[in-house]
Formats: C-alpha cells, sequence, structure tokens
C-alpha cells in the first residue's frame, strides 16, 4: 500500500431529487437541513446493521472467512499460482453468497520471485543478517557480491559522499518518521545508490517498530540507471552497522540473492454487485486488495480489508437491503506492484466516471477504526459527518481528511469523492510486509466493528436520494 494525498477544487454539484449532476445555480435543490433529516432516517438501519455485525449471527463471520482463506491458501504474491487459486475461490464464494453479477476481469500483471537470499557480514566479524529482497530487484551473480558498505541516512547525504560509494554496498539507516515520508528510501534507493556507482543496496525497513523482522514492499528501477539488486534488513541491523561505522570499523557484507523478474501473467480483479433498485447505473465502489507479499500470510494487508468489504454487502444483503445505487465490490489483484489491476479496471470503466458516487478502500488494517479518512467537496465532508453520526451505538463517528488508498486514487484524481478507513497505523507498519502479518495480529470482534462502519457508510450513500456533490 502507498498513501498518497490529493485536493480538489470545482464548480459543480450534485442534483439532490435525480441524482445527476447539475450546476450550482439550480434552484431545485435541498436545503442541508432537509438532507441530515433525510440521514437521520437511516438511524434503524443503521443499528440494525450494527447489530448484525457485532452482536448478531454475523458476528466474527469476516475473521472466520479470512482465516480459512489465509490457512487455505497462505501468501499471494502477484503472478504467483497461489493469487489465481485464492481469486477462484473467492469467486465461488461469492457466488455462493448469493451476490450478483459475480464476475472475473481479466488484466495482466507482473511476475517477480525472490528465490533464495543470504546477506552476511564478513567483517569485521561474521553475523548472518535477516533480509527480504524488495519486489522486482534483479539478482545478484551467482557468486554474489561481496563489497565494503557505505552507510547512509539520507538521499542528501547520499549526494554528498558520492565519491565514497562508488563499488561499494550502500546501507540506509534513515529514521523512521511515518510511512509517507520514509517509504521513499525503499522505493528509490536502489536507483539514486545506483547513479552513484554503488552496487547493492540494504535499506533499513520501513517500520514502526521490530523484533528483527524486515519488511518487504515494491521498489522502482529508472530507465538510463543501472539495475543493482536490493533488499531491506531489519532496523536493528542497520542501527547496529551504522553505530559500528561511528566507530571507525571496516563493515565487508557478502549478499547473495536469487530473484528473477518474469514476463506478465494473466490475472483478474474479482467483482460481485447488489444492483441498485432506482438508479442502478451509478455505483458506490467498495474494496480490498486480494494480492499481499510472499511472506507472512497477507491476512492484515490487505486480506482484512477484502473480507470486510465483502462482509459488506453480505450484511446488507442477509437484512433485505437494496440501495438505490448499485454498490459494487472489487477485490483489486497487483495493489503491492502500484495498484496495476486497480489502474487497468480504471482504464475500462473511466467513461463512467460520473455516475460513481464514492469509492471507497480498506487497506490501513481492520483494526479498531478511530474514523473515516474522507475526500471530497465540503459539502460531501459534511453529508459523510452525518453519515457517520448513525455510527454512535459503537463509538466511531468522526471524519479525518486524506481519504486514499492506491487502488482508488485513480478515481479520486478524476474527482470522485473517496473514503478510507483510519486504524492504529503503529501497530499496522509493525507487521506491514513482514513474516508477522498473519491471522494471528487479527482481532474478530475488531474486525466485526471495521465491517459494520463499512456497511453503514457503504449503505447509506448508496441509497440516499442524491449522489455525493463533486467537487
Amino acid at each position: 500500500m502507498k498513501f498518497l494525498l490529493y485536493a480538489f477544487v470545482g464548480v459543480h454539484l450534485f442534483s439532490l431529487n435525480s441524482g445527476k449532476a447539475i450546476y450550482r445555480n439550480d434552484m431545485s435543490q435541498r436545503t442541508f437541513q432537509e438532507i441530515k433529516e433525510e440521514i437521520a432516517h437511516y438511524g434503524d438501519v443503521a443499528k440494525a446493521i450494527i447489530n448484525l455485525a457485532v452482536y448478531g449471527k454475523a458476528q466474527n463471520r469476516s475473521y472466520e472467512r479470512l482465516a480459512l482463506l489465509v490457512d487455505t491458501v497462505g501468501p499471494r504474491l502477484s503472478g504467483s499460482k497461489s493469487l489465481e487459486k485464492a481469486i477462484q475461490i473467492m469467486y465461488q464464494n461469492l457466488k455462493h453468497d448469493g451476490l450478483e453479477n459475480v464476475h472475473l476481469e481479466p488484466v495482466r500483471i507482473p511476475h517477480w520471485e525472490r528465490g533464495e537470499e543470504r546477506a552476511v557480514m564478513l567483517e569485521p566479524r561474521m553475523h548472518t543478517m535477516a533480509i527480504l529482497g524488495l519486489g522486482s530487484s534483479i539478482g545478484t551473480p551467482p557468486e554474489g557480491i561481496t563489497a565494503e558498505v557505505l552507510v547512509v541516512t539520507s538521499f542528501d547525504e547520499l549526494q554528498r559522499r558520492a565519491r565514497e560509494a562508488r563499488g561499494k554496498i550502500v546501507v540506509y539507516n534513515q529514521p523512521y518518521t511515518n510511512y509517507s515520508q520514509t517509504v521513499q528510501y525503499r522505493v528509490q534507493g536502489a536507483v539514486e545508490a545506483a547513479k552513484v556507482g554503488a552496487l547493492a543496496t540494504l535499506i533499513r525497513s520501513v517500520a514502526s517498530f521490530s523484533i528483527y523482522s524486515p519488511h518487504t514492499g515494491v521498489q522502482k528501477y529508472q530507465d538510463g540507471v543501472p539495475k543493482i539488486p536490493t533488499a531491506c534488513v531489519t532496523v536493528e541491523d542497520a542501527e547496529m552497522i551504522s553505530r559500528m561505522v561511528s566507530r571507525g570499523s571496516r563493515i565487508v557484507i557478502q549478499l547473495k540473492m536469487g530473484a528473477k523478474n518474469y514476463p506478465d501473467v494473466d490475472s483478474f480483479n474479482t467483482v460481485a454487485e447488489i444492483v441498485g433498485s432506482k438508479y442502478p447505473e451509478q455505483v458506490v465502489l467498495v474494496s480490498g486488495h486480494l494480492d499481499s507479499w510472499d511472506v507472512g500470510q497477507g491476512a492484515m494487508d490487505d486480506g482484512g480489508g477484502a473480507f470486510i468489504s465483502w462482509e459488506a454487502l453480505s450484511l446488507i444483503k442477509d437484512l433485505g437491503l437494496r440501495p438505490k445505487r448499485t454498490l459494487r465490490l472489487v477485490l483489486w489483484t497487483a495493489e503491492e506492484q502500484g495498484g496495476i489491476g486497480a489502474f487497468q479496471y480504471y482504464q475500462l470503466h473511466k467513461a463512467n466516471t460520473s455516475k460513481y458516487s464514492l469509492v471507497m478502500e480498506s487497506d490501513s488494517g481492520t483494526f479498531l477504526p478511530s474514523g473515516l479518512q474522507f475526500t471530497g467537496s465540503e459539502k460531501a465532508r459534511a453529508i459523510m459527518k452525518e453519515v457517520m453520526n448513525l455510527l454512535q451505538p459503537i463509538n466511531i463517528t468522526q471524519v479525518f481528511s486524506d481519504g486514499e488508498g492506491t487502488d482508488i486514487n485513480f478515481w479520486i484524481q478524476a474527482g470522485v469523492p473517496g473514503a478510507s478507513l483510519l486504524d492504529d497505523l503503529y501497530k499496522y507498519f509493525s507487521f506491514h510486509h513482514s513474516r508477522g502479518d498473519t491471522i494471528t495480529i487479527m482481532d474478530p470482534k475488531q474486525m466485526n466493528v471495521a465491517a459494520a462502519v463499512w456497511a453503514v457508510v457503504s449503505y447509506v450513500i448508496a441509497d440516499m436520494e442524491e449522489m455525493l456533490p463533486r467537487s
């Protein structure tokens, strides 16, 4: 997952009685008080959804469904057989659940395999290091790369010490501030080091906490810049190497990586719906991504988000509800490689941008949510605040800024309002892209609450007489 922020300013609003876009000077718009009253009428429906998800027969269902998948299939790397097996399982699950228009939309996605990998400090003492190669990295020669290290804490320091970097393994020991700022070292570290003649890079894991756990993720090469092998190391090893160098020690590391890139392969975005009763051509999109990295089980990132999105439709269906607009569930493929499946979905459906009222993605964990992150016009934000007030029974009512997600940002950039769950990001980035991302860290009761939030928001927005006003 990646965190990108967007802001939009515009001049159009939406009709409150037809679901169609109109200009600001249209006199048929209802007052905001009337909109508030309409939303307040959903109080009983919201309570029914909450009761079913948190206290009723559906409690723990999303957790149990997720546990079955990840225990059966395991991690689901782009291009892997396990990802395609998971997609086929989910296709059958959604059909058996009684959802409508269940289908697979074909896309092409990257295929990379890490192979065997090993990093050993040879000087000044022997020390085997825990590493994880970064997505799309090339491998080393069979004999590996053995070289002295240069430790830097920033790209600026790398530039200042460019002459020292040639022929060395650059170790980045950048401090963790937040994910969106710190992840640039993982994504761009190899390219910047290659520009100054480095042989390979080892990058301190982008993590809020570590118990000697390397955290993988995507990295990107640049045309015209030599490709060099790149992997992440633990916070502990990055800090130790930095301390040793500061004391004057000469560090030599041998790095061996069997990583390989293969031609793109066929895959699918998985889609299911509850078709709208009055405006079926208009859509509220609810989503998470089904792929993961190849370590752990991908239970948190993003099994939880995918499964509370499925659960949202299940809850609405179980209560016999059918909103005016179509609720569309999309389980994305190849999100971890940069929203590959979602971009192809956008290309296929972008002609209908005006018909999307809200795009939602859960990809920051399904622990106990603090509230909803939202990007959209001020009028749309005011509406979302009223909708979130319906969740007072579980005390999750706040609306924050910056609703986003790798897979929905294409739509947000086009002006569609977007929403995501705000979760415990410290906990999330403690396990993110690591072997610790397993079902063990998931809490069924917290998933129940997250699913209730997701279902109430998606249903009410889909059922209101108006689409959300655009900026």
